[in-house]
């Protein structure tokens, strides 16, 4: 059983899942925080501020729990992509996106104790040459406008995507490894968190 409990201050099935999945079982708590609250020059520091700052509002609720918060951008021809706000937009990117390169940046940050530790996870994306009509059909599913980018490796865009170097985990919307060195940092073991 674990000596306190986890939980992930995101509404992200795609992150649930994993935690899920890795023998963890966490409470979701969502922040409800303003990420249009937040801007920072560099991408890598933009959204591990995000994640830093859901990880502090659920943290404030929720003191005796280890506390998760993650946020995940693209980052694309010197921009950061988050979620699309239309199908519109989802054509749009995606037409960019073929047969080229982004990096995937996740940000982290755990809480635990009154103690507080953060990082970005970083994988690469080599996108595929989707056709227009299948980018068309993919931006009228749900998932395209739920996710960064917008594509998933664990979805409907994964036949999109040519590879990936680096953790997939990321990508989906977390890192368990940089999870694990997170905890680690703090004196908690990731095994201590097991159900």
């Amino acid at each position: 059983m674990p000596t306190r409990p986890l939980v992930l201050a995101s509404a992200s099935p795609a992150r649930l899942r994993l935690l899920t999945d890795a023998g963890l079982s966490p409470e979701v708590v969502v922040s409800g925080f303003d990420e249009d609250s937040v801007s920072a020059p560099d991408p890598a520091e933009h959204v591990e501020q995000l994640a830093v700052r859901k990880a502090e509002v659920v943290a404030a609720q929720q003191p005796d729990a280890v506390v998760l918060g993650c946020d995940s951008m693209l980052l694309f021809d010197g921009q950061v992509l988050g979620k699309a706000s239309s199908p519109d937009e989802v054509v749009q990117r995606w037409r960019g996106f073929r047969g080229r390169e982004g990096v995937l940046l996740t940000g982290h940050c755990v809480i635990a104790g009154g103690e507080q530790v953060s990082a970005v996870g970083r994988t690469t994306i080599r996108f595929g040459i989707p056709t227009d009509d299948e980018l068309i059909a993919y931006s009228r599913t749900d998932e395209a406008l739920r996710v960064a980018g917008p594509f998933t490796i664990d979805g409907r865009a994964a036949a999109f995507v040519r590879g990936i170097d680096g953790d997939a985990g990321n990508v989906i919307g977390l890192s368990l490894p940089l999870l694990r060195d997170l905890l680690g940092r703090l004196g908690i073991g990731v095994t201590d968190l097991w159900r």
